[in-house]
């Protein structure tokens, strides 16, 4: 264990979960029968591991040993009157269960066994050790897409030339693959300008070695537009000063730190995009790599809606919007807690997506991938939960994280009186000022009336 830490995050509650999987969901069962719980119960122990308060539990307001925001204080609010329930008890001809509900979901033109991927990890030092392939690995055997992050080739190679090192890109796909089950998942290749000088999705491409992806359907390419960490600045990282040396010509670095140590920002150019350069570069995308899938990666900007619907236009088999609670390896305090919309406000613009909508940012559990969910997005990511998972246990501690976040997915979908995660919807979600959108109620039973 490397014992990184993921500030933002409850630390210490994703990490019981890491160890102990679907049961710290639940409160310390050995405290059951000498502990009534309700609301706020995060005053009692909450966990295998015996935490307390706001490292093991959630808070009054929702947190979890961070600052609430819009989907936090949101709740699930499930119904009375449940035809779908109706209908799945017609079908099974029994009462439906929890149990009952089916995560399968497309994601991005991929099958992932529930709605949930592996966010980008770039060049940062915390995925560039043995974590990276570790997540990898983990999530190659769960059968979840697997984003490889900005700028891992620029810095720490491709990998075919200068041998497969655990840094590079060919070693995080082949850590992937080769714990790959038929028919799930997919890798997505992120590319940044110093990316697209590196050829990065030419190398991937045309490189034998990712040919059985490519055949299979499960090659994507997202184009990076920005990040939820620092939305309008390019990455970011710290590189040693004889590394920074070698990266001098391809991009920019500042002596932040002082010319006596040993310590250089290394900063990417953010790009540069209009409606029409973005509409272009996914066009680009599909005509020079027709076999592969096309993602685009956007900012919690505040045209964030209109930049959805020009990509999806163009023919984005999934947008991703990041919002300003997530994570990054590096980004200045101000673009931290200042710049950025949050999640919650960018999915509320977007509306109805026109396709597929992925959401992250400060995901790492059940209701609030549920509350995105019934927002619009068709499946979460997991960035800094799933490193920290598998810092934990290198080789079990993303799997069981995702057990405990399937368990209390489907808790939670079938409380709200459906079965597949695409049924959830507006009405499932009441915010401080009332339902998450005007007419929510009216849209649901409208839903359900054609169902009924």
């Amino acid at each position: 264990m490397t014992t990184v830490s993921a500030a933002g995050l409850p630390e210490q509650a994703v990490r019981a979960r890491a160890r102990h999987g679907a049961a710290a969901a639940f409160p310390d069962v050995g405290r059951y029968g000498a502990v009534l719980l309700g609301s706020g119960s995060h005053d009692a122990s909450y966990g295998p591991d015996g935490s307390y308060g706001p490292d093991g539990s959630y808070g009054p307001d929702g947190s979890c040993g961070h600052e609430a925001d819009a989907l936090d204080r949101a709740r699930l609010v499930p119904p009375v009157f449940v035809p779908r329930r109706l209908e799945k008890l017609i079908e099974l001809a029994r009462e439906p269960l929890f149990s009952d509900v089916e995560l399968t979901t497309a994601v991005g033109g991929f099958t992932a066994p529930m709605p949930v991927y592996v966010s980008a990890f770039g060049s940062t030092a915390a995925a560039g050790v043995s974590l990276g392939a570790a997540a990898a690995r983990q999530a190659g055997r769960l059968g979840l897409p697997l984003v490889i992050g900005e700028n891992v080739v620029p810095v720490s190679g491709y990998g075919r030339q200068e041998g497969p090192g655990r840094h590079s890109m060919l070693a995080r796909i082949a850590a992937y693959a080769a714990e790959l089950p038929d028919g799930l998942g997919g890798v997505v290749v992120q590319q940044s300008t110093e990316d697209a000088d590196a050829e990065v999705w030419n190398l991937v491409y045309s490189d034998p070695s990712t040919r059985g992806l490519l055949e299979s359907g499960r090659l994507a390419f997202e184009l990076k537009v920005g990040q939820g960490a620092k939305p309008g600045l390019g990455g970011m990282t710290v590189v040693p000063r004889d590394e920074a040396a070698r990266l001098a010509d391809r991009y920019q670095l500042q002596e932040v730190y002082g010319p006596g140590t040993d310590r250089v920002l290394r900063s990417s150019s953010p790009g540069t995009f209009t409606d029409e350069v973005l509409r272009q570069q996914i066009r680009l995308m599909r005509n020079n790599f027709p076999r592969a899938r096309v993602w685009v990666k956007l900012p919690p900007a505040r045209d964030v809606a209109a930049a959805a619907a020009v990509a999806w236009a163009a023919g984005a088999d999934a947008v991703t919007v990041d919002g300003a609670e997530g994570g990054s390896g590096w980004a200045p305090y101000a673009f931290l807690d200042h710049v950025g919309l949050p999640l919650a406000e960018c999915l509320r613009r977007i509306g109805r997506p026109a396709g597929c909508l992925l959401a992250s940012g400060r995901m790492w559990e059940g209701a609030r991938a549920v509350k995105a969910l019934a927002l619009g997005a068709t499946a979460v990511g997991l960035g800094r939960a799933a490193l920290l998972a598998a810092d934990e246990d290198p080789d079990e501690g993303l799997v069981r994280l995702l057990d405990c976040l399937a368990l209390e997915l489907r808790m939670l979908i079938s409380a709200l009186g459906v079965y597949r995660p695409g049924d959830l919807g507006p009405a499932d979600l009441w915010l401080d000022q009332g339902p998450a959108t005007a007419g929510a109620d009216a849209a649901t039973s409208e839903r359900e009336d054609r169902h009924v």
